[in-house]
């Protein structure tokens, strides 16, 4: 290998020289003037020749260099060394021919073992300046023969220099025999991966070898570098110290512990003594690289000053090894700036387990060299610290307070701005309403007359937590899809605002159903009547089809429909038909610009709970049933409950109706019997006359007692009509009394009759009957399941009076439009009168005049209610008088498992039809298609008792095919089943008594 450096050296000499030759070839040419014949010779073209090999011969060099850049260099093996020779008579050699090949960072050398063992024996060698072939290796590497050493005398232990550096830096004799007992220990033997052999020669630490920080043990410190031994060794001395310092007292002598290492010294209170021996051995031994250590022994020494270390050993080897490792830094932040890694600076000391413990100790720093700034510097950066700190987080609450202030202030303008915008909103539309309802009223006969287009928009303006207690709301929103029959009027046309998405087999029902109704009625209008309704659904329900928004909030932000109405209106006389009232129907008249037939919302709203009906039909001055309104509190409760129970002793069961009370949520009852004094109190009622009992001073005892056991009665005898939204009478007391509510009487009667009348109270102040039925009560008694048509309870004559004075009351408070009244009649227990009682009221249009609306259109026949009467024309005869038995809402989850064309043919096979010539038999009012568990029927029949045996009939032909033993279903058919069952019985019961009476006349 080293024949090859010097062949390629000898090339590199002679490319150079034949380089310096061309220069000065170039500078004795541009000399020469040559003439041939008189004339110059032209010496460009002999400077072109010179100047391409110029440019050929740099271009061979710097491939040459290259190529010579790009070879590996081998180290000499150490067979050779003693075979090289040469002398050299200077001191300071020539190093022009040696190449600086520097080794590229990332390139990696591939090295056999042996080579590896090899060249690192050399490399200890040249370490080693007392080994006797570290001359001939400096020599034969480096060209630099160093001197010949001095020859060492044999030396005595008993010499006074060694004695003289025993008494300064190691203990006595006896003090040190006193320690432990010389114990052999096994050598630590490194693996060969744990040193690398670089290109240039020196030995690098493991890369594996990871950094020491702070915060890590001392065990990780001795491993920072591979110069550091055995650490097992060190380990096993520290412990045999610190186990024998607990037995032998601290004494000076025994606070230096001897280290037998080479070239180690001692750092005492963070000074170096440079006339101590050992220091002085070890700067002359590492002289050739003392200017690299001269720095780290500074750090050290500053280190181990500023923390007040009274003793430091520092293992020379190791520093070397630190420093030619080139991984001490002197870079840093804070209080590392004044001396590096401390990690690495505790790596060189024998004894840093205990320097380490010194430094950890709390407070150290302050009792070293400059101690007392570093305190006072400490002690001013934390309060600066404090203080800013402190100041920041009071900066920064005001701020947080600020932008809450400011934002809740904006919030609350805005609120405030939206507010104010809504009220003239608002308070527009409601003047506008009131303008378009004189306007309606002052023309209403010409209007009513005339040809016009009716806006049925069935919506339940309920308040939001009843609407959402309610499922399957949209459902409920469309049972009165017979409002389309209103098109059997030939001037009118209806537009019909549908909650659900209808399909088209529904909408070819209806317009088949109202084609055979006009074919049969033999009436050719100029329209027909499937031409003269619309079927609009807002297009705003698929955005929220969760949110049990009334139809009229949905029709308000549906601007697409709205479009078309207007269009469909444009130039015809028009208004609006809602149902439960609800402040966005003044937005959509506004919207559209056409009145509305009903009352203000607010005036609905009022007017709407049960305490505010009592009132009305108070002052219309029919009977009502005994009871006490406007209920807000517990005290209240019981002793009205008490007193009226006092007062009327004859009757039974007492009812509770919160205000909002609708479609049977919201109502409890109580029977009297369940009291413990109700006989006693009965024996008093019985033996005082009843003309004298509220005069009677035992009726104050009565009611006394009856308080007593009022709260009782009611906590444990109440029963709830719905349990669905009350499941204890705890529940709906709350919100009986939050809401208030009224207490009534039921009918003292075993046999209870209920009533059902549609008014219209018309702009122009007229009120009309437009139905009048008998209802169907189902198992729970008090709810209605169905009704029969027309009413044969009541003498047409007293029914018609109640329900024109009931409108009069109504129109004096600006109540208009569609209205229902509930009544019951029975027969007095103690007079054996016929009596009537109006208990409920509610405002809008009902499911009932709905259904009668599409019976009328099927029978083709007129209901006068004044006479109750319900006359179908037929052709063979004038007239003939029916019967019709309604069902609104009947409700069966099977049917959703099948089609409605599907449904109408099993009703088609059981010969569930209705005949258009006789006007007799069975119609259905369709509500959706895609739930289809709930439907409409209207039964028609000759007589009534016919009419409830088809409608029963009907339901369990139906239940029948579309159910199974396993699969019953949640439905109601049962129930009216078991109603006009009752209700036949009853028939069956008055006509036998009849017959016995005309016997006995007889």
């Amino acid at each position: 290998m080293t024949d090859n450096i010097r062949s390629e050296d000898n090339l590199s000499h002679v490319l150079v020289k034949v380089q310096d030759d061309l220069k000065r070839l170039r500078r004795d040419v541009d000399r020469i003037t040559a003439q041939r014949n008189g004339e110059t010779l032209d010496l460009q073209a002999l400077n072109a020749a010179i100047s391409r090999t110029e440019d050929t011969i740099r271009k061979r060099a710097e491939e040459y260099l290259k190529i010579v850049n790009r070879q590996m260099l081998m180290l000499p093996p150490i067979e050779d060394v003693e075979k090289k020779t040469v002398k050299i008579p200077k001191w300071k050699p020539s190093t022009e021919a040696l190449l600086e090949i520097h080794p590229e960072k990332h390139q990696k050398v591939l090295i056999s073992p042996g080579e590896k063992h090899k060249a690192a024996f050399t490399m200890r060698l040249l370490y080693n300046p007392t080994h006797p072939l570290n001359r001939d290796l400096m020599h034969q590497r480096y060209g630099i023969e160093l001197p010949e050493p001095p020859k060492r005398a044999g030396t005595n232990v008993s010499s006074p220099c060694v004695i003289s550096l025993m008494d300064k830096a190691f203990p006595s004799s006896t003090a040190y025999l006193r320690l432990t007992p010389v114990q052999s220990k096994a050598a630590y033997l490194h693996q060969r991966e744990d040193i690398i052999v670089n290109k240039t020669g020196v030995l690098k630490p493991d890369k594996r070898q990871k950094e020491v920080s702070w915060g890590k043990s001392v065990e990780q410190v001795h491993g920072r570098t591979p110069a550091l031994g055995a650490s097992k060794a060190s380990n096993d001395k520290t412990l045999l110290i610190q186990g024998t310092s607990q037995l032998t007292p601290v004494t000076p002598e025994t606070a230096l512990v001897p280290y037998t290492g080479k070239y180690s010294f001692i750092i005492k209170d963070g000074r170096i003594d440079p006339a101590a021996e050992d220091y002085c051995c070890f700067k002359q031994h590492y002289c050739l690289c003392w200017d690299g250590l001269v720095e780290v022994l500074r750090q050290i020494q500053r280190l181990l000053r500023d923390f007040a270390v009274p003793l430091a050993w520092v293992c020379g080897e190791r520093l070397v090894s630190l420093v030619q490792s080139g991984q001490f830094g002197w870079t840093g932040f804070g209080s590392r700036a004044r001396y590096g890694s401390v990690e690495l600076l505790l790596s060189v000391l024998e004894n840093r387990e205990e320097v380490w413990k010194l430094l950890r100790q709390p407070g150290r720093r302050y009792k070293g060299e400059g101690g007392v700034e570093a305190a006072a510097i400490r002690i001013q950066a934390c309060w600066r610290r404090y203080y800013t700190r402190a100041a920041y987080l009071a900066q920064r609450r005001r701020k947080w307070a600020a932008g809450t202030i400011a934002i809740s202030w904006l919030l609350h303008t805005q609120l405030c701005r939206v507010r104010k915008s809504l009220q003239v909103s608002r308070y527009r539309h409601l003047e506008n309403f009131r303008r378009r309802t004189e306007h309606l009223a002052a023309n209403w006969k010409h209007i009513s007359s005339s040809r016009r287009t009716i806006i049925h928009i069935p919506s339940l303006g309920y308040p939001q937590h009843q609407r959402f207690g309610l499922s399957g709301f949209d459902i409920l929103q469309n049972t009165q899809m017979g409002r389309l029959c209103e098109v059997r009027d030939e001037n009118v046309e209806v537009i019909y605002v549908c909650p659900v998405q209808l399909t088209e087999d529904v909408l070819q029902y209806y317009k088949r159903l109202l084609v055979m109704a006009e074919d049969a009625n033999a009436s050719t209008p100029q329209v027909s009547c499937a031409e003269r309704f619309t079927v609009l659904t807002p297009e705003a329900r698929a955005y929220f089809p969760l949110h049990n928004m009334c139809l009229s909030t949905l029709l308000k932000y549906s601007p697409r429909t709205l479009q078309r109405i207007r269009l469909q209106i444009t130039g015809k006389q028009a208004y609006i038909v809602s149902g439960v009232a609800h402040i966005d129907d003044l937005a959509i008249a506004d919207e559209l610009g056409v009145p509305v037939l009903g009352p203000e919302p607010g005036i609905a709203q009022l007017y709407s709970t049960k305490s505010r009906a009592r009132r009305i039909f108070a002052s219309a001055g029919v009977d009502v049933p005994p009871g006490q309104w406007d209920i807000c509190m517990k005290e209240q409760l019981y002793d009205s409950l008490a007193q009226l129970m006092a007062d009327h002793m004859e009757v039974k069961r007492w009812l509770f109706k919160m205000d909002s009370e609708m479609r049977g949520w919201g109502m409890a009852y109580v029977d009297v019997s369940n009291l413990s004094c109700h006989s006693w109190a009965q024996q008093e009622f019985i033996r005082h006359e009843q003309e004298h009992w509220r005069n009677s001073w035992v009726q104050v005892r009565i009611w006394q007692s009856f308080l007593d056991e009022v709260p009782y009665l009611l906590f444990h005898h109440a029963k709830l009509l719905r349990t669905s939204r009350y499941r204890t009478w705890d529940c709906f007391m709350q919100d009986f009394l939050k809401q208030g509510g009224v207490i009534e009487a039921y009918p003292p009667s075993d046999s209870v009759t209920g009533l059902a009348v549609d008014l219209l109270v018309e702009p122009d102040g007229e009120v009309k009957m437009l139905s009048c039925s008998d209802q169907l009560y189902g198992p729970r008694e008090l709810e209605t399941i169905g009704c029969s048509m027309p009413q044969t309870s009541v003498c047409p004559e007293t029914l018609y009076s109640i329900c024109i004075r009931v409108g009069q009351a109504c129109r004096q408070r600006r109540i208009l439009g569609y209205l229902s009244l509930d009544l019951v009649t029975f027969l007095d227990p103690n007079t054996l009168e016929q009596q009537v009682w109006v208990v409920d009221l509610d405002l809008g249009y009902s499911n009932q005049l709905a259904m009668t609306q599409l019976m009328l259109m099927m029978t083709g026949g007129t209901l006068d209610c004044r006479s109750s009467r319900l006359e179908v024309p037929i052709q063979r005869a004038a007239v003939r008088s029916r019967y019709a038995v309604i069902g609104s809402r009947l409700l069966h989850s099977n049917i959703s498992m099948m089609y409605h064309s599907v449904f109408f043919q099993i009703c088609k096979a059981r010969c569930i039809a209705f005949d258009i010539k006789e006007r007799l038999g069975t119609v259905f009012a369709l509500h959706d298609s895609k739930e289809r568990y709930s439907l409409g029927m209207i039964t028609i029949s000759e007589d009534l008792q016919e009419a409830l045996l088809t409608f029963a009939r009907n339901l369990s032909f139906i239940h029948q095919e579309i159910s199974s033993p396993n699969m019953q279903g949640k439905t109601n058919f049962k129930d009216v089943i078991k109603a006009i069952e009752g209700v036949l019985s009853v028939i069956k019961q008055n006509e036998t008594i009849a017959e016995k009476e005309e016997e006995k006349i007889a």
